[in-house]
């Protein structure tokens, strides 16, 4: 699709500092607002409730602000009449309460299906075992990306990753937006889907280095990347597509998760382009790092 090369490579020290900005920025909301971490991580409350007719989240939203609880999460499970509250709390009984009041201030017939409490035990387990998860998850694409490709390859993917995660992390954080289990969901699926993009274009680095013998470092992935570019944008476009409708159909229960990837689908085409590609420059990678090393045999002249 595209006949001429675009130098991506000419504008990497602008984008090194768009990046440096983006992750100051990322870090100091993490820092500063800190994440706001949803019910599966804190503990609290949760009511589901069945309505004989389609229930006004609006209205109960209202009837619990009334009562104290402004925090409140009001949103439809399944169907139109099947509603879950959500709160953050230490109180094992909130539940129950929650129930009744809503039971006694709503004029239609409520039925109580489920009264749970997650303790913050629990929540505090859940978030150890996601974030080890992660870990684990970038430990593999570290060694994956090594065994595949070369050392010099796997740190720039990682630093890349990284990238992505960290803007996520710090975007949910500016904005104050529900950090849950979907969202860590999302999260690890912006690892894959960055990793796979990453990885598209080194291939073509790797194979350009040995067949543009002539050509420095810089040429070599201004073209790979030009090669692999309409793939990138008909795959993040196409994405993007399916995340929008998720986020405007979905229902409120996958927002989050939507809302984490189509950022992470932005952040992760932009990295896979400047940052991933701009670090092999930075470790100054040679056609020499590809060639496996020799292994001298040794003859044995004993009789």
């Amino acid at each position: 699709m595209f006949k001429k090369t675009i130098k991506f490579m000419a504008l990497r020290k602008a984008f090194y500092v768009v990046a440096a900005l983006l992750m100051i920025g990322s870090i100091a909301s993490l820092a500063v607002k800190q994440l706001n971490l949803g019910l599966d991580f804190t503990g609290g409350a949760l009511v589901e409730l069945n309505y004989d007719e389609p229930a006004d989240l609006e209205s109960i939203r209202q009837t619990l602000q009334a009562a104290g609880w402004a925090d409140a999460v009001v949103q439809n499970f399944g169907a139109s009449t099947d509603v879950i509250i959500r709160l953050a709390s230490d109180d094992p009984n909130l539940g129950s309460e929650i129930a009744r009041l809503i039971q006694r201030e709503d004029a239609g017939e409520v039925t109580v299906k489920r009264v749970e409490f997650i303790g913050p035990q629990v929540g505090e387990e859940l978030r150890d075992q996601g974030g080890l998860g992660m870990l684990l998850a970038l430990g593999g694409i570290l060694l994956y990306v090594s065994l595949r490709f070369q050392m010099k390859f796997a740190a720039a993917a990682i630093v890349a990753i990284f990238h992505d995660v960290i803007f996520v992390l710090g975007f949910f954080a500016f904005f104050g937006l529900s950090f849950d289990l979907t969202v860590l969901a999302a999260l690890l699926a912006v690892i894959g889907y960055s990793l796979n993009d990453t990885i598209v274009v080194f291939d073509r680095v790797r194979e350009n280095l040995r067949l543009m013998r002539t050509a420095d470092l810089e040429e070599v992935i201004n073209v790979s990347t030009t090669q692999t570019l309409a793939r990138t944008l008909a795959t993040s476009f196409s994405t993007i597509l399916v995340l929008l409708a998720l986020f405007y159909f979905g229902g409120e229960n996958i927002h989050g998760f939507a809302t984490a990837l189509l950022v992470g689908v932005l952040i992760g085409t932009y990295s896979s382009i400047y940052v991933s590609n701009g670090l092999l420059m930075t470790f100054k990678l040679t056609r020499e790092d590809l060639i496996p090393p020799q292994i001298e045999e040794t003859v044995d002249d004993r009789p």
